[in-house]
């Protein structure tokens, strides 16, 4: 009996390894893609997606100031070209630039050299907008595939998903109190959180910061929730 239970548990163990999660680590890895910082830490991370919404952006910028909260902005590669200004005071306000594809594409049915293309064209313009060397890449609309992944490592990039549950929807349910509750419902250290610039959005992030810390966690880049600073 004893070797059965011994047997079982290193399988179990070979099957995390292979599919990618490493069971040592306290972050959620799952095919070399990360859905969570630091598990076992007071930290989340709001994760902003950028491709429009623009117009709330100063507003939100604005709370997040005031609560003192530094966060990570996905930025989009045609939306970075058209908002240079607004990309630059991002930056200068403190917060994380990362990588959210060039044309907004389904990531998942491209090919490798696609999938290549819309990441390293979007690092270069912002790297060459604001001298940013970007190493977060979240795909659009959460879809990816196997080469979507080896495509963003083989330049340097971790690949990062919303944590389960933790996606507000805010694009398609514009209504503030909805967007609030799945942010902060059984919110847990690691946690991180998607959303984008809307109005419902907006209004509701100075009570989602508020309560977050009401709570005792601590508001993070997704950097420093992976313990990267």
């Amino acid at each position: 009996m004893t070797n059965c239970v011994i047997a079982f548990v290193l399988a179990v163990l070979s099957v995390f390894t292979f599919y990618g999660v490493n069971y040592v680590r306290v972050s959620s890895i799952i095919n070399g893609v990360y859905y969570s910082g630091d598990e076992k830490s007071n930290k989340v991370s709001l994760m902003i997606n950028v491709y429009w919404g623009t117009e709330y952006l100063d507003d939100m910028l604005a709370i997040l100031k005031d609560n003192d909260v530094k966060t990570t902005f996905f930025v989009g590669g045609t939306w970075a070209m058209a908002q240079s200004d607004m990309l630059q005071k991002i930056y200068d306000e403190g917060h994380e630039i990362a990588n959210h594809g060039y044309s907004h594409k389904d990531q998942g049915k491209l090919s490798a050299e696609t999938n290549l293309k819309e990441i390293s064209t979007t690092h270069d313009i912002v790297k060459g907008l604001i001298g940013v060397e970007m190493n977060l890449f979240a795909p659009p609309s959460g879809s990816y595939n196997k080469k979507t992944v080896e495509m963003a490592t083989s330049l340097g990039y971790k690949t990062i998903m919303w944590t389960d549950g933790r996606d507000t929807i805010d694009w398609r349910d514009k209504d503030s109190e909805i967007i609030f509750k799945r942010a902060v419902k059984n919110c847990k250290g690691g946690d991180f959180v998607l959303m984008h610039p809307t109005e419902a959005t907006k209004n509701a992030l100075d009570r989602i910061i508020k309560d977050l810390k009401g709570k005792g966690f601590s508001l993070c880049t997704v950097s420093e929730n992976l313990g990267q600073n």
